[in-house]
């Protein structure tokens, strides 16, 4: 019989978290804003979120996939750089939103787009200004054994199924703590 993998949860301060930490049920993912299966995954998480309201807690992990997805490094570091001037939901739904365009110039519109400073945005992606924070993930990741995208944790447990609103709901009940 195999070990159940598990996660730590979010961490205050530290994850990307929308909703509290002391909901009944929390979502963990690891994604890849280049991952076509996070794409997908990206509106189930939404209609989770409309359906759970108050009661969900979803946070996201940086997963990229450097080796397949020639733009996640740069997506996830404007991710970073739009959390950093207060945005990181915005620049995180954009981004799933337009996976088919990725390149450095898309991504400092999405910024402008979003009323931040398009010029640092793109100057922190091209530095890697925030690449430790994106390695602390991808290590967290790889900690719990995650070998690609999206990989969820409900309620801490490793969710072993096609990532469906309906599935994830119904796994999140089940695992409610």
């Amino acid at each position: 019989m195999s070990k159940a993998r598990t996660s730590t949860l979010p961490v205050k301060g530290h994850d990307h978290v929308q909703g509290s930490l002391d909901a009944p049920y929390v979502l963990l993912e690891y994604g890849d804003y280049q991952c076509p299966y996070c794409g997908e995954a990206h509106g189930a998480v939404k209609e989770i979120q409309e359906c759970l309201g108050d009661e969900l807690c979803f946070a996201y992990r940086h997963f990229p996939l450097v080796e397949i997805h020639s733009h996640a490094e740069h997506a996830a570091e404007a991710a970073e750089s739009a959390s950093a001037q207060g945005r990181f939901w915005e620049m995180h739904d954009a981004l799933y939103e337009n996976q088919e365009a990725l390149e450095d110039d898309d991504l400092a519109n999405y910024a402008a787009e979003l009323g931040l400073d398009s010029q640092r945005l793109i100057a922190e992606v091209r530095s890697g200004a925030h690449a430790a924070r994106i390695q602390e993930d991808v290590w967290s990741g790889e900690k719990n054994e995650v070998n690609g995208t999206p990989m969820f944790f409900v309620n801490g447990e490793l969710f072993d199924g096609e990532p469906t609103s309906e599935a994830l709901i119904s796994a999140l009940k089940e695992r409610a703590e």
